[in-house]
């Protein structure tokens, strides 16, 4: 009789599904005979600018040292964020992306007796790492779209591990201003640790939004999260970290794997943190990409989720995922939500000028407005 490995699995993981990523230009290309040349990808929030001269320029020279070992504590990368955010070494965790953090995090604070907390619509790896642990994960109805911040902090018992906040929340792209942020977090009981989760912080323009960072001092119960796969422009690379208190901190650094950051890794995101001028040419066209599918979306007759982040997510209707497949076929790809509860909406990364055109009038054919959008 053959065995049933699945049911040797711990019964958190026998449910779970496999998180789902953006498809990758060449398998589109696999699949449907395509050019990779003539795709464009707008489905995974990365930086249409391509990397940093100067993280490539660090990167280069990191490749003679492939045959050692990185360096396990990432003195140079924690040095550079401490000095750029005021804060001590200690107080930092780095991790093989933001995901490799919010993992351990949950694995160090929750475990089968615990609840975690996390709003309907937020980032998909929080139920799936509190379901792996075996948690109970306690998902909050949003509002509008966003986080209900008040039914969140009313949802905490006495069972509560941890919060999970995105702000900006992916996918939806809806945010709060600092003083939202500030009368939840007076709300959570200082035994519940809350993750602040800020991948897409460097986007937000304007005054008002809450700066997890600053807020450290006055509660010691937060953690906050950033990566430097977004505005930073080194998704492949794989670099997140947390910074919170350096007791906080000191319990990650016991669970983190000791070499989750590689060496290429570490010095390209310690050398593209000195480069400002990329992050701000990351943000005008960031704004400026935004402007133009918005008033493509309104031209097409879309409604949309206005979004602090790099993406927006769009409704095109109940047939969310024939539009999907068509812009697919058309060379597009963005990224269906449904996995999300959002059957009738996209996500759609923001692109260059020429990629954003390309996916209006894509999305013009597929929903048969053919010459309009373009």
């Amino acid at each position: 009789m053959s065995i049933d490995y699945q049911s040797l699995a711990v019964r958190g993981v026998q449910a779970l599904s496999p998180y789902q990523p953006g498809k990758p230009i060449d398998e589109l290309a696999r699949e449907l005979g395509l050019d990779p040349a003539d795709i464009i990808k707008l489905a995974s929030n990365e930086n249409p600018l391509g990397p940093s001269e100067k993280a490539l320029a660090a990167a280069r020279e990191a490749l003679s040292e492939l045959c050692l070992y990185p360096d396990g504590n990432g003195f140079d990368l924690k040095q550079a964020l401490a000095a750029r955010f005021g804060v001590d070494m200690s107080q930092i965790t780095l991790g093989n992306g933001s995901n490799d953090v919010l993992e351990v995090i949950t694995r160090c604070f929750a475990d089968v007796e615990s609840e975690v907390v996390f709003s309907q619509y937020a980032f998909a790896v929080y139920p799936l790492v509190t379901q792996a642990i075996g948690a109970k994960g306690v998902p909050v109805p949003a509002k509008d779209w966003g986080h209900d911040l008040d039914a969140m902090a009313a949802a905490v018992t006495d069972r509560t591990k941890l919060v999970f906040v995105a702000n900006p929340n992916n996918p939806t792209g809806t945010v709060h201003n600092a003083e939202a942020i500030l009368a939840f977090l007076e709300r959570i009981p200082e035994r519940v640790v809350v993750v602040l989760d800020e991948a897409y912080c460097e986007y937000l323009q304007g005054e008002g939004y809450a700066d997890g960072v600053e807020l450290l001092s006055r509660f010691p119960n937060l953690i906050v999260c950033r990566t430097f796969s977004k505005a930073w422009g080194l998704a492949a690379l794989r670099v997140g970290y947390s910074i919170s208190s350096p007791e906080i901190a000191d319990i990650l650094n016991r669970v983190r794997q000791p070499f989750n950051v590689d060496t290429i890794a570490l010095a390209a995101a310690t050398a593209v943190l000195e480069d400002e001028a990329y992050v701000q040419r990351s943000r005008k066209v960031n704004v400026s990409g935004m402007a133009q599918l918005e008033a493509g979306f309104g031209e097409l007759g879309l409604s949309f989720i206005p979004s602090a982040g790099n993406f927006i997510a769009v409704d095109v209707g109940d047939d969310a995922m024939g539009v999907y497949q068509s812009l697919l076929e058309q060379g597009v790809i963005v990224r269906p939500i449904a996995g999300y509860g959002m059957p009738r909406h996209l996500r759609v990364s923001i692109g260059l000028e020429r990629e954003n055109a390309k996916l209006l009038k894509a999305l013009s054919n597929a929903l048969g407005l053919s010459g309009q959008g373009a």
